[in-house]
């Protein structure tokens, strides 16, 4: 969403539900807090902050900051800049303007699109086993909270739950990224010939990359229709 007025109601929400959110920099280093005012008029809104916890000391050196929290069964994400602490005699506020845009998505049956037969869709990434080697795996399918892709059959396969940073994803000339992802599920033997199927959360990932993939889901699904057609 980008309405000013939609962004307005829902951090409104976040704030009168107390909702407990997780701010993160660029190093990934989590900072929890609450949202303790939104001005609608001025387009500011305040965290609740605490100067000497050492996580809000690292996360005021990032510029940008991804900020996610979920209200019943919905993910939300969107990113802020320049945050600025300001403290006072009874309390600490972190202070910022509003977000141009959230994101909004299910944290369960996100919808999936294969890419289509034609052209190279890559994620690249380095698997703990193998040290500095870096493998290019074939993206079976995406969605704007993650992807699958198929491991040749002999790379064992990583350890559930593990985090893969700096996850270079390539889908076609305009949907490249850098992407944190976890691994969720590995599937053996994989549904495609040849290797296994891993599952792969995304993680944090960024406001350009959320557009680029929904960009992508959308225009996949076109192509899918017209050629049914």
């Amino acid at each position: 969403m980008s309405s000013r007025r939609e962004i307005a109601l829902m951090l409104n929400q976040l704030c009168d539900g107390s909702v407990r959110l997780q701010l993160h920099g660029k190093d990934g280093r989590p900072y929890t807090s609450v949202l303790w005012t939104v001005d609608g008029e001025r387009g500011t809104l305040g965290f609740n902050a605490d100067p000497e916890d050492p996580a809000l000391a690292s996360l005021l050196r990032h510029p940008q900051v991804i900020v996610v929290g979920y209200l019943d069964n919905v993910k939300l994400q969107f990113d802020l800049y320049h945050l600025v602490l300001v403290r006072g005699n009874r309390a600490s506020v972190l202070s910022g303007a509003f977000p141009r845009e959230i994101f909004r998505f299910q944290r369960r049956n996100a919808f999936r699109v294969r890419p289509l037969p034609r052209g190279s869709r890559l994620a690249r990434l380095r698997h703990p086993a193998l040290g500095p080697v870096e493998l290019a795996l074939r993206v079976l399918d995406v969605s704007i909270g993650g992807c699958a892709v198929l491991l040749p059959d002999d790379v064992p396969p990583p350890s559930l739950g593990l985090l893969v940073g700096s996850v270079q994803i390539d889908l076609d000339a305009d949907t490249r990224f850098e992407v944190n992802m976890r691994l969720q599920h590995v599937t053996l033997p994989g549904s495609e010939a040849g290797g296994a199927r891993l599952g792969f959360e995304f993680v944090r990932a960024g406001g350009e990359a959320l557009r680029a993939l929904q960009r992508f889901i959308d225009l996949t699904q076109k192509r899918g229709r017209m050629l049914t057609l």
